[in-house]
């Protein structure tokens, strides 16, 4: 727990919290009582009330999420990257894109993946943490701002934070030649603090999500679809099999990412499958 001006103390979280079933989590405000000053050691007592709280990676009170894609090994999953941002866009949670090892890419994939994300009104980076490549603007884009750092094993985050902090703190790891995936080497989520009001979370790597909601609601989180609200022929639509539909036109124009609405129809049948699947078992 780091009391500004006073150090970092060592707390546990009383049993009162344990018969609320309250958890705190990283990046959680808190009051506590202090047991010894020289040793820095206390106790939570309270958890202050919370501006938002992600579940995966379970961490609170952020300003911006921070999603990490190599490039190139691991070759990116951009289904898994646009159920991260759907998950981001649910929360109401700004994200910014780092497409990292551009070292290992061609500059004509990487301008298509860029432009495609761009296009959908995100902020993509693009960075080269061994070739010290845009890590500049990565500084900027983290000045005065709380932010998790997520995305999948092996993509270079622990070595893009030991690249901010200027030290060898995160441990790093390596793709496994097997599975094509990288190893997890960060364990739990830890904050680190960059500068004045500014911290950023290291979390640990994933390589799948569930995405909870109705799939009627999936729309709603795909930015670059709410310009052609109600413009379809069908109140409702869902942009799936409906005729007449603007967002279908979009992607057939060139206008709305083929890639992106592919992935938005791969969501939206696994959600109905799985509702499915729900109601069979009940």
């Amino acid at each position: 727990m780091n009391i500004e001006g006073k150090g970092i103390y060592e707390c546990k979280a009383k049993g009162v919290f344990r018969n609320k079933n309250v958890k705190p989590i990283v990046g959680d405000n808190v009051e506590i009582d202090v047991l010894n000053g020289q040793e820095l050691i206390g106790n939570i007592t309270q958890v202050l009330e919370r501006s938002n709280q992600l579940v995966r990676p379970e961490v609170a009170n952020i300003d911006q999420a921070l999603i990490v894609f190599a490039l190139q090994s691991p070759k990116p999953n951009l289904n898994l990257l646009d159920r991260f941002l759907v998950m981001m866009e649910r929360q109401e949670l700004p994200c910014v894109i780092c497409l990292n090892k551009t070292d290992l890419e061609e500059e004509q994939k990487i301008r298509e993946i860029k432009e495609m994300y761009e296009s959908a009104g995100y902020m993509v980076l693009c960075t080269s943490v061994l070739q010290d490549e845009g890590t500049k603007e990565l500084w900027e884009c983290l000045q005065g701002r709380t932010t998790a750092l997520a995305g999948p094993s092996g993509v270079g985050k622990s070595s893009m934070l030991n690249a901010l902090l200027g030290t060898g703190q995160a441990q790093t790891g390596c793709v496994s030649e097997r599975i094509g995936r990288g190893k997890h080497t960060t364990r739990h989520t830890e904050i680190f603090q960059l500068g004045k009001n500014t911290y950023l979370m290291d979390t640990p790597g994933f390589s799948s999500l569930y995405t909870d909601m109705e799939k009627e609601e999936l729309k709603e989180y795909f930015p670059e679809f709410r310009e052609y609200e109600g413009m379809c022929r069908f109140l409702g639509c869902v942009h799936m099999e409906e005729p007449d539909c603007m967002v279908k036109e979009k992607v057939e124009e060139g206008n709305i990412s083929k890639s992106r609405y592919e992935n938005y129809r791969w969501m939206f049948q696994d959600m109905k499958n799985r509702k499915k699947t729900e109601r069979k078992f009940k």
